[in-house]
C-alpha cells in the first residue's frame, strides 16, 4: 500500500470540510493515514486515491458512514466539565419548571451526544430535579444526535465500564444503573426510553416542529474554523426558545455580538 500523500491528503480534508464541518490541519495528516490505512487493506486497495473514488461514487451511504466513523474523534466521559451540570440543575431547570409549568414539556438537545454519556447525566439529574420538588407529569425526553453510527450504536446499548462511574454519586449508580457482568454496568430503562437518539450531521439544515430550551453542544465546535462556527451557531440560535441556553465547550467561545445570544459565564449562552 502506499502512503497517503499530501495531494490525496488534501481531497480528503476538503471533502470533510465541505461535508461535516471538519477543519483538518496539516499535522493531521498521519492520523487520517492511520485510521483509514486498514479500511484500504479490508477492501484491496492500494492508494488512498482509490479508496476516494470509491467512497465518492458509493451510493448507500455504507460507505461513508464507515468513514465517518473512522475519521471523527469521540471522547467523553461521566461528569464532563461539572459545572455545566450544576447549572443546569440550579439555575436552568428551575426556570424551565416555573416558565413552563403550564405545558410541562422539557425541550433539551444534546447535539454531539458521543457515546451517550452527557445525555444520560442529564437525564438523571432531570428525573432527580422534578422527584425532589415533587412535580410528577413533566415530559423530559431529550434529543440526543451525533454524527458518528458508531457511538449512537452504543449509546442505545447504554453500557458501561463499571469503574467509568465512579464520579457518579453512590445513589446514581445504585438507582440508575445495574450490572451487567463484573466490568459493565448498563443504563436503566427509565433513563434510556427518555432519550431519543438520533444520526445527525450539524452542516445540513435543522428541521424542528418545537424550539428548544436548552441546547448542549459541547466539545465539538472546537473543530470547526470560524465561518463554519458562527454558520452552526447561528442555527442554533434559530431554534432556541426566547430565553433558553447554549452550552458549550470551556475551550471553545463563539461571538458575544454576532450570534444573538448573550453571555452568561464561561461556556454557557442565553438566548434574550
Amino acid at each position: 500500500m502506499k502512503d497517503l500523500s499530501t495531494a490525496e491528503f488534501n481531497k480528503i480534508r476538503d471533502y470533510i470540510k465541505a461535508n461535516f464541518g471538519i477543519s483538518l490541519s496539516d499535522e493531521k495528516k498521519t492520523l487520517v493515514h492511520s485510521r483509514l490505512r486498514s479500511t484500504l487493506q479490508d477492501l484491496g486497495m492500494e492508494t488512498f486515491s482509490e479508496y476516494f473514488d470509491y467512497l465518492l461514487k458509493d451510493k448507500s451511504g455504507d460507505e461513508i458512514t464507515h468513514f465517518v466513523n473512522k475519521i471523527t474523534t469521540n471522547h467523553t466521559f461521566f461528569m464532563r466539565e461539572t459545572d455545566h451540570f450544576d447549572y443546569y440543575r440550579d439555575i436552568v431547570l428551575p426556570y424551565i419548571e416555573d416558565t413552563y409549568h403550564s405545558q410541562r414539556d422539557l425541550r433539551l438537545w444534546c447535539a454531539a451526544c458521543s457515546s451517550g454519556e452527557e445525555p444520560v447525566t442529564l437525564q438523571i439529574i432531570t428525573q432527580e430535579f422534578f422527584k425532589k420538588n415533587n412535580n410528577s407529569g413533566w415530559n423530559t425526553q431529550m434529543l440526543a444526535t451525533d454524527i458518528s453510527a458508531q457511538v449512537l450504536d452504543r449509546a442505545v446499548d447504554g453500557r458501561y465500564p463499571t469503574a467509568s462511574l465512579a464520579n457518579l454519586p453512590k445513589h446514581w449508580q445504585q438507582e440508575y444503573f445495574k450490572k451487567v457482568d463484573d466490568k459493565l454496568s448498563q443504563v436503566n430503562e427509565n433513563v434510556r426510553k427518555q432519550i431519543l437518539y438520533r444520526r445527525a450531521n450539524l452542516m445540513e439544515p435543522f428541521h424542528f416542529k418545537k424550539r428548544f430550551q436548552i441546547i448542549f453542544c459541547r466539545n465539538v465546535m472546537i473543530y470547526f474554523d470560524n465561518n463554519t462556527r458562527n454558520a452552526v451557531v447561528k442555527k442554533f440560535f434559530d431554534v432556541t426558545e426566547p430565553g433558553g441556553y447554549l452550552f458549550i465547550g470551556h475551550s471553545e467561545s463563539i461571538s458575544n455580538t454576532g450570534s444573538g445570544y448573550q453571555y452568561i459565564k464561561p461556556a454557557v449562552y442565553r438566548k434574550p
